[in-house]
């Protein structure tokens, strides 16, 4: 029984197909975990200042990770690492061991400085904090420097690992770490307090890497520290990892901008922002990066080729897709924010004014949740083709343009009364404190919407016309999607008279129903409608984008993953 389950692990799968589904699976229990992670905060704290306190914590060590990531990105570290195997073992294990030796030196360096400068720049991160919460923030963020730590070790040896073709011990690393999350919330945070959650998250980030261990030892290529590093090849590696480095880089500080904007409002605005975030992020792990993910190594190969129509035609089926699945999933989030927010979040210390204000950000995201996943897909169509740079510059504006939104619509809301009357009304937050916090997830999907928008009009110019094809499918699945959020809207009020919302089962039950029906509809609309993309949804993602190696991406955050 022992002997299968490691045969499991480490069983390679080349395909494609197996490859994708085994990292689907693994991205659905992982989020699974998140939503249970952030179900315990959220019970355990509710909307609160210490929650603010535990999410602006992670900002500077997710900021040292990601300096880190021109060091050891998973989408770098692959292509040399099989270089170097095409000319022997031993060359490629020389070249791990160098790679593990300048990654520790640069990190513990980086962490060094981060924990000196940590209190000097707490004012920066979260000027709104208390003296108290200033120094909980310190000491919180300095524990969680150790994490960086470890999840760079773990890409180092999962780009091994992918290379070999052992994704199943891969897809594990993130359950394995917001277990260890979870172990900090239900175990140490009793007896540590919350420094007992972020050593929660040291352990998950020390299990992310530990689990891969024995793998990269039953490959031979367990790296160990050399006494002399080749400067040249980091060179190589650096400039290859720079654009993806600097792209996570500028949405790192996009979020610690809203973080220090979010801690000058009411208690509890981090954490709304952080909780509503978190949400929209599944559909758009699901949709936006699946879908960019299986698409990347295709579009690659093809403009290599030099086949440039094949490679707009594959952009244009991935662009149909995202867009049939995240409008139609866009449309159910708003309409059923409140039901979705209060069965994950709904307990303990979680109220109904949190509920309230937290479904609310979450619908605000939902309107970008399209534009969020269409970035992701074009910036990798950019990179596929060689042409970095041009999203990077699009993703620096989009960055501008939401660092300067936030203070102004922070301020509209707060001292303009038709426009905060608008938003109780709309989004149902009439009588909820702290309202002007959804300036934030306002001033962000503008951005993001801002983001794509730019993007498509430069992926059109450099490569083609995609919105001819995605025309029919934009407008079909927004008239059925707009039918199936009717439905179940009205299917809702129905379903207040019929199930005891103030209960888990009575508030599940009705926004399960309610989707139900929307659902028919949505099914009936399309069908209707004669849409390509119901016809095409099992087999154009698995015949057409699964037909190479899938590369999965590295975490990107320390708190989400």
């Amino acid at each position: 029984m022992v002997k299968k389950i490691l045969n499991l692990f480490y069983k390679e799968h080349s395909g494609l197909h197996k490859t994708a589904i085994v990292l689907a699976i693994s991205s659905v229990v992982s989020a699974l975990f998140g939503i249970l992670r952030d179900r315990l905060l959220a019970s355990s704290f509710g909307a609160s200042e210490s929650l603010d306190i535990y999410y602006a914590a992670f900002k500077i060590p997710d900021f040292i990770y990601i300096i880190s990531l021109s060091i050891i990105s998973v989408n770098a570290l692959i292509p040399f690492f099989l270089e170097k195997s095409a000319v022997s073992k031993e060359k490629a294990k020389t070249f791990l061991d160098e790679t593990m030796t300048f990654f520790l030196l640069s990190i513990f360096i980086l962490a060094g400085a981060g924990y000196f400068l940590i209190p000097h720049l707490s004012g920066l991160v979260a000027p709104g904090f208390s003296e108290s919460s200033k120094k909980e923030f310190v000491y919180l963020a300095r524990i969680l420097l150790l994490s960086p730590i470890f999840l760079g070790l773990s890409n180092l040896v999962s780009s091994v690992i992918q290379s070999h073709n052992r994704f199943v011990i891969y897809a594990l690393s993130p359950i394995f770490y917001n277990f260890g999350i979870i172990f900090g919330i239900v175990f140490l945070f009793p007896m540590f307090g919350m420094g007992g959650i972020v050593f929660g998250v040291v352990i998950g980030a020390m299990a992310h890497f530990a689990i891969q261990v024995p793998a990269i030892i039953n490959l031979g290529y367990f790296p160990i520290p050399a006494l002399k590093v080749n400067i040249k090849e980091f060179v190589r590696v650096a400039k290859l990892s720079l654009p993806r480095s600097l792209g996570l880089g500028l949405n790192q500080i996009i979020l610690i901008f809203i973080t220090a904007s979010a801690s000058l409002l009411s208690a509890g605005s981090i954490a709304v922002f952080n909780l509503s975030f978190n949400l929209q992020s599944v559909p758009l792990a699901v949709i936006g990066m699946s879908y960019s993910v299986a698409a990347f190594p295709t579009l690659s190969r093809l403009f290599i080729g030099n086949k440039k129509k094949e490679f707009l035609d594959q952009s244009a089926i991935a662009v149909r897709q995202i867009i049939f699945w995240s409008i139609t999933a866009s449309a159910l989030i708003i309409v059923l924010r409140a039901q979705i927010v209060r069965t994950i979040f709904g307990s303990g210390n979680f109220g109904w004014q949190d509920t309230r204000l937290t479904a609310a950000a979450m619908s605000i995201f939902a309107f970008s949740i399209t534009a969020q996943s269409l970035v992701v897909l074009f910036t990798r169509a950019f990179y596929a083709s060689g042409k970095t740079w041009k999203p990077i510059t699009i993703n620096a504006i989009s960055a501008v343009f939401i660092i300067g939104a936030t203070p102004i619509f922070i301020s509209l809301i707060k001292n303009n009364f038709f426009l905060a009357s608008f938003f109780d009304l709309v989004l149902r937050v009439g009588g909820v404190a702290g309202t002007d916090m959804l300036a934030l997830p306002l001033a962000y999907s503008l951005g993001m919407i801002a983001n794509c928008v730019l993007l498509f009009i430069s992926f059109q110019k450099e490569f083609g016309d995609v919105w001819s094809s995605a025309r029919k499918t934009f407008f079909e699945t927004l008239s059925a999607s707009l039918f199936a959020g009717i439905v179940s809207y009205f299917s809702l009020n129905f379903l207040d008279n019929v199930f005891d919302i103030n209960t888990f089962i009575g508030i599940f039950s009705q926004g399960f129903l309610a989707t139900i029906f929307g659902g028919v509809v949505w099914f009936f609309f399309l069908k209707m409608f004669k849409n390509k993309e119901l016809k095409e949804v099992t087999t154009a993602v698995f015949a057409k984008f699964w037909k190479t190696q899938v590369i999965a991406s590295e975490p990107e955050n320390l708190d989400r993953q």
